[in-house]
């Protein structure tokens, strides 16, 4: 798994990256917990998430947002990671013109900044969140959201509580068009303390299903004139 250095709009990025052997393959980008509580792109879900991905074929990339590790730059409260995390896909692009979808993995912080990435990329044909924080972070973006994706959290999580993420899936559910998979893991907390493999056993299922061409709407009806 080579380690890379590219550029962001605050200086240079560090990731961890592994090309598909396939050319056209979709990208794969892992987002990592918030910078200021620990979150790096060595998080054991988002190392697992980045592995899930790769053994599917992917071509895939997690790196650490401004200010952590080797990436260069400070904090910026989300507007600059949202930025980082457009840089990466730019870069990986950028080696893979053949590649034409993407797919987004945010956990936490990393999932409120996959989100609004998933609305400026219209290339991102999936995504997954997990422990989303629409108790902290606003995600009144989503209007509406442009793909099908899974949702996933746990009923003991006391950082983002499940009324909280219940409302964001309720809400994210009127949107024609879209299939939103709402994935409970019981008593997992925010961090899945000893559920890891629950949620990346959920994960897997979700992403094979949906290279399987399940897990997304029906096309609507043809009218016959």
């Amino acid at each position: 798994m080579p380690e890379v250095i590219f550029n962001g709009p605050a200086g240079r990025l560090e990731g961890r990256y592994q090309p598909s052997k396939e050319k056209n393959a979709p990208i794969a980008i892992v987002l990592h917990p918030h910078p200021r509580f620990g979150g790096t792109m060595n998080n054991p879900i988002v190392y697992e998430l980045f592995y899930m991905f790769q053994k599917r074929g992917f071509t895939t990339l997690r790196f650490n947002f401004r200010g952590i590790g080797r990436s260069q730059g400070e904090f910026d409260h989300g507007s600059g990671e949202l930025s980082d995390a457009a840089a990466a896909l730019d870069w990986v692009q950028s080696l893979h013109p053949d590649s034409k979808n993407c797919w987004v993995a945010g956990y936490s912080f990393g999932s409120w900044i996959g989100m609004q990435l998933l609305m400026r990329r219209p290339e991102i044909e999936g995504f997954m969140s997990i422990s989303p924080q629409p108790n902290i972070y606003d995600f009144s973006f989503l209007a509406p959201c442009p793909s099908s994706g899974l949702i996933i959290h746990g009923d003991a999580d006391k950082v983002s509580p499940q009324r909280d993420v219940n409302g964001l899936v309720e809400k994210l559910k009127t949107q024609k068009g879209i299939l939103i998979t709402q994935k409970v893991v019981p008593g997992a907390n925010h961090f899945f303390s000893g559920r890891n493999e629950d949620l990346l056993a959920e994960c897997e299922d979700y992403l094979d299903r949906r290279l399987d061409g399940e897990l997304v709407p029906e096309p609507a009806p043809k009218r016959i004139r």
